[in-house]
Protein backbone atom coordinates (compact mmCIF):
# COMPACT_ATOMS: atom_id res chain seq x y z
CA UNK A 1 0.00 0.00 0.00
CA UNK A 2 1.47 3.54 -1.18
CA UNK A 3 2.02 6.03 1.57
CA UNK A 4 -0.23 9.46 0.58
CA UNK A 5 0.14 11.48 3.13
CA UNK A 6 2.49 12.31 6.47
CA UNK A 7 1.03 13.16 10.04
CA UNK A 8 3.61 14.56 12.52
CA UNK A 9 3.50 15.26 16.39
CA UNK A 10 4.85 18.34 17.11
CA UNK A 11 6.07 18.33 20.93
CA UNK A 12 9.21 16.40 21.09
CA UNK A 13 9.20 15.67 17.31
CA UNK A 14 9.39 18.79 15.70
CA UNK A 15 9.81 21.10 18.55
CA UNK A 16 12.28 20.28 21.19
CA UNK A 17 9.00 21.87 23.32
CA UNK A 18 9.04 19.32 26.30
CA UNK A 19 11.69 21.40 28.50
CA UNK A 20 9.45 23.95 28.13
CA UNK A 21 6.34 22.61 29.12
CA UNK A 22 8.36 20.75 31.88
CA UNK A 23 9.47 24.45 33.29
CA UNK A 24 5.73 25.80 32.93
CA UNK A 25 4.82 23.07 35.18
CA UNK A 26 6.98 23.29 37.62
CA UNK A 27 6.53 26.80 37.80
CA UNK A 28 2.90 26.98 38.27
CA UNK A 29 2.54 23.74 40.56
CA UNK A 30 5.66 24.51 42.59
CA UNK A 31 2.96 27.02 44.66
CA UNK A 32 0.76 24.09 45.35
CA UNK A 33 3.53 21.38 47.04
CA UNK A 34 4.49 19.39 43.35
CA UNK A 35 8.05 19.08 42.52
CA UNK A 36 7.71 17.93 39.27
CA UNK A 37 11.02 16.22 38.33
CA UNK A 38 11.89 14.97 34.37
CA UNK A 39 11.76 11.78 35.45
CA UNK A 40 8.47 11.44 36.54
CA UNK A 41 6.95 13.99 34.44
CA UNK A 42 8.37 11.58 31.41
CA UNK A 43 6.85 8.57 32.78
CA UNK A 44 3.87 9.92 34.07
CA UNK A 45 2.45 12.85 32.12
CA UNK A 46 4.53 13.57 28.59
CA UNK A 47 1.36 11.75 27.18
CA UNK A 48 -1.17 13.96 28.38
CA UNK A 49 -2.94 17.22 26.54
CA UNK A 50 -2.80 20.05 29.41
CA UNK A 51 -6.32 18.91 31.09
CA UNK A 52 -5.25 15.49 31.24
CA UNK A 53 -1.55 16.09 32.81
CA UNK A 54 -3.31 18.79 35.31
CA UNK A 55 -5.94 16.08 36.10
CA UNK A 56 -3.60 13.35 36.85
CA UNK A 57 -0.88 15.04 38.55
CA UNK A 58 -4.45 16.33 40.58
CA UNK A 59 -5.11 12.79 41.60
CA UNK A 60 -1.53 11.82 41.78
CA UNK A 61 -0.39 14.66 44.41
CA UNK A 62 -4.06 14.72 46.44
CA UNK A 63 -5.10 18.20 45.41
CA UNK A 64 -8.59 19.52 45.18
CA UNK A 65 -8.83 21.01 41.68
CA UNK A 66 -12.18 21.04 40.12
CA UNK A 67 -13.03 22.05 36.88
CA UNK A 68 -12.70 25.71 37.55
CA UNK A 69 -9.16 25.34 38.93
CA UNK A 70 -8.09 23.26 36.22
CA UNK A 71 -9.26 25.54 33.30
CA UNK A 72 -7.39 28.90 35.62
CA UNK A 73 -4.08 26.89 35.71
CA UNK A 74 -4.17 26.11 32.22
CA UNK A 75 -4.57 29.41 30.76
CA UNK A 76 -1.45 30.53 33.00
CA UNK A 77 0.80 27.98 31.62
CA UNK A 78 0.00 29.23 28.46
CA UNK A 79 1.08 32.28 29.41
CA UNK A 80 4.51 30.55 30.63
CA UNK A 81 4.57 28.84 27.39
CA UNK A 82 4.56 32.13 25.22
CA UNK A 83 7.22 33.75 27.76
CA UNK A 84 8.97 30.95 27.04
CA UNK A 85 8.88 30.30 23.35
CA UNK A 86 8.90 34.21 22.59
CA UNK A 87 12.38 34.12 23.67
CA UNK A 88 13.86 30.73 22.22
CA UNK A 89 13.79 29.03 19.00
CA UNK A 90 12.28 25.69 19.35
CA UNK A 91 12.19 23.86 16.74
CA UNK A 92 14.62 20.34 16.51
CA UNK A 93 17.72 21.23 14.20
CA UNK A 94 16.57 20.04 10.63
CA UNK A 95 12.83 20.10 11.42
CA UNK A 96 12.61 22.77 8.48
CA UNK A 97 15.14 21.05 6.20
CA UNK A 98 12.62 17.52 7.16
CA UNK A 99 9.29 19.49 6.44
CA UNK A 100 10.41 20.95 3.20
CA UNK A 101 11.98 18.13 1.81
CA UNK A 102 8.82 15.64 2.51
CA UNK A 103 6.19 18.32 1.42
CA UNK A 104 7.69 17.91 -2.05
CA UNK A 105 5.91 14.85 -2.39
CA UNK A 106 3.06 14.38 0.57
CA UNK A 107 0.65 16.71 2.12
CA UNK A 108 1.69 17.17 5.43
CA UNK A 109 -0.74 17.25 8.46
CA UNK A 110 -0.15 17.68 12.30
CA UNK A 111 -1.87 15.61 15.38
CA UNK A 112 -0.88 16.66 18.92
CA UNK A 113 -1.34 17.00 22.09
CA UNK A 114 -0.67 20.62 22.45
CA UNK A 115 -3.05 23.60 22.09
CA UNK A 116 -3.68 25.11 18.69
CA UNK A 117 -2.09 28.70 19.26
CA UNK A 118 0.98 27.24 20.72
CA UNK A 119 1.46 25.17 17.78
CA UNK A 120 1.06 27.88 15.32
CA UNK A 121 3.08 30.27 17.80
CA UNK A 122 5.94 27.80 17.41
CA UNK A 123 5.34 27.17 13.63
CA UNK A 124 5.36 30.97 12.56
CA UNK A 125 8.63 31.63 14.81
CA UNK A 126 10.23 28.66 12.45
CA UNK A 127 8.87 30.04 9.36
CA UNK A 128 6.50 26.55 9.26
CA UNK A 129 3.50 28.12 9.39
CA UNK A 130 2.15 27.31 5.87
CA UNK A 131 3.40 23.56 5.54
CA UNK A 132 0.77 22.03 6.83
CA UNK A 133 -2.67 21.30 5.67
CA UNK A 134 -4.04 20.80 8.67
CA UNK A 135 -3.56 20.95 12.51
CA UNK A 136 -5.50 18.68 15.27
CA UNK A 137 -4.70 19.65 18.45
CA UNK A 138 -6.11 19.62 22.28
CA UNK A 139 -9.88 19.48 22.43
CA UNK A 140 -10.24 18.95 19.09
CA UNK A 141 -11.62 15.31 19.05
CA UNK A 142 -13.54 13.29 21.77
CA UNK A 143 -10.68 11.77 23.28
CA UNK A 144 -6.96 12.65 23.06
CA UNK A 145 -3.89 9.68 22.87
CA UNK A 146 -3.21 7.29 23.27
CA UNK A 147 -6.81 7.26 21.67
CA UNK A 148 -6.99 6.51 18.33
CA UNK A 149 -9.32 10.05 17.45
CA UNK A 150 -6.45 12.65 17.04
CA UNK A 151 -4.81 10.07 14.08
CA UNK A 152 -8.64 8.93 12.82
CA UNK A 153 -9.37 13.05 12.38
CA UNK A 154 -5.96 13.42 10.57
CA UNK A 155 -6.55 10.80 8.05
CA UNK A 156 -10.51 12.41 7.36
CA UNK A 157 -8.49 15.27 7.11
CA UNK A 158 -6.26 14.31 4.52
CA UNK A 159 -8.99 12.09 2.89
CA UNK A 160 -6.78 9.22 2.73
CA UNK A 161 -7.21 5.49 4.80
CA UNK A 162 -5.19 5.79 8.47
CA UNK A 163 -3.28 2.66 6.18
CA UNK A 164 -2.02 5.23 4.06
CA UNK A 165 -0.65 7.36 6.23
CA UNK A 166 2.66 7.49 8.35
CA UNK A 167 3.02 9.14 11.37
CA UNK A 168 6.28 10.09 13.26
CA UNK A 169 5.79 10.15 16.85
CA UNK A 170 8.71 10.40 20.32
CA UNK A 171 6.29 8.72 22.54
CA UNK A 172 4.54 5.42 23.61
CA UNK A 173 1.50 7.41 24.32
CA UNK A 174 1.75 8.56 20.76
CA UNK A 175 3.01 5.50 18.95
CA UNK A 176 -0.34 3.27 20.05
CA UNK A 177 -2.66 6.15 19.11
CA UNK A 178 -1.23 6.00 15.87
CA UNK A 179 -1.24 2.33 15.30
CA UNK A 180 -4.86 2.08 17.04
CA UNK A 181 -5.90 4.28 14.08
CA UNK A 182 -4.40 1.91 11.92
CA UNK A 183 -1.37 4.09 10.47
CA UNK A 184 2.09 3.22 9.48
CA UNK A 185 4.59 4.75 12.52
CA UNK A 186 8.15 6.25 12.40
CA UNK A 187 9.27 6.59 16.19
CA UNK A 188 12.43 8.80 16.93
CA UNK A 189 14.38 8.89 19.96
CA UNK A 190 14.05 12.91 21.05
CA UNK A 191 12.59 11.57 24.64
CA UNK A 192 12.64 8.01 24.79
CA UNK A 193 15.28 5.65 23.64
CA UNK A 194 15.12 2.82 21.15
CA UNK A 195 14.07 0.25 23.46
CA UNK A 196 11.05 2.72 25.03
CA UNK A 197 9.95 2.55 21.14
CA UNK A 198 9.50 -0.71 20.13
CA UNK A 199 6.44 -1.05 19.02
CA UNK A 200 6.77 1.40 15.86
CA UNK A 201 7.36 0.21 12.76
CA UNK A 202 10.75 1.98 12.59
CA UNK A 203 12.76 3.87 14.84
CA UNK A 204 15.46 6.86 13.65
CA UNK A 205 17.67 8.81 15.45
CA UNK A 206 16.82 12.55 13.94
CA UNK A 207 15.14 14.07 11.54
CA UNK A 208 17.65 14.17 8.57
CA UNK A 209 17.08 10.60 8.33
CA UNK A 210 13.32 10.92 6.95
CA UNK A 211 13.82 11.20 3.69
CA UNK A 212 11.52 10.51 0.69
CA UNK A 213 12.93 7.16 -0.12
CA UNK A 214 12.93 5.74 3.65
CA UNK A 215 9.51 6.87 3.62
CA UNK A 216 8.04 5.27 0.32
CA UNK A 217 9.91 1.85 1.52
CA UNK A 218 7.42 1.55 4.29
CA UNK A 219 4.13 1.46 1.95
Amino acid sequence: MPVRAIVFDFDGVLADSEGIHLRSYQEILAPHGVTLTPEIYCERYLGFDDEGAFRRIAEDYGLLFGDEEIELLMLEKTRHLQTLVASSDVLYPGAVRCVERLSVDWPLGIASGALRHEIELMLRGGGLDRAFRFIVAAGETDRTKPAPDPYLRAAELHGVPPRECVAIEDSQWGLQSAQTAGMITIAITHTYPRDALHQANLVVDSLDELTSDLLRGLG
